[in-house]
């Protein structure tokens, strides 16, 4: 994306362009720009209600049992969950297919790796859900998974706007 061009005069309705605070935007770039942010909002709400479902609501016994173990093939299944869900949503939304195969493949293989973190952090420190130290990793693993989010929306933009 290009850089808006700033400038501390103020624009004409007759060169096409907008006035903005300081600066200067076209209105075919403030479109553009329009455009991007609402698929942007789109695409992060879709991925957080996405997250719901694959990390709350479609959890199996299996997926959550011997979180601590590296090779773990409830947790494989449940990354898997994430990246096909992840998927779905950058395809839905029209981003072009190599690009969301290769950003679902790696959300998938970060978010195992999380998970594990967080599987073997509660196995040592033996936490249940009335200790802080519980609540304080539990933030920590969705924290990262959010970001992991924020990540994603950001290489689309990149690679793709």
């Amino acid at each position: 994306m290009m850089p808006l061009r700033l400038s501390n005069s103020h624009a004409s309705k007759s060169n096409g362009l907008l006035g903005t605070g300081d600066g200067l935007v076209s209105t075919e770039r403030r479109v553009t720009v329009t455009a991007a942010l609402q698929t942007a909002l789109v695409l992060i709400a879709l991925l957080l209600v996405k997250h719901l479902f694959a990390d709350f609501l479609f959890q199996t016994q299996r997926m959550l049992s011997g979180r601590d173990e590296y090779v773990h093939v409830g947790r494989a299944q449940h990354a898997a969950i994430h990246g096909a869900f992840s998927f779905g949503v950058f395809v839905v939304l029209g981003a072009p297919l190599v690009f969301s195969l290769v950003i679902c493949l790696a959300e998938t293989v970060l978010h195992y790796h999380i998970d594990w973190a967080k599987g073997r952090h509660a196995a040592r420190c033996q936490h249940s859900p009335t200790d802080a130290g519980y609540w304080r990793a539990f933030g920590f693993d969705q924290f990262l998974h959010q970001l992991t989010y924020v990540a994603m929306v950001w290489a689309w933009a990149f690679y793709t706007l």
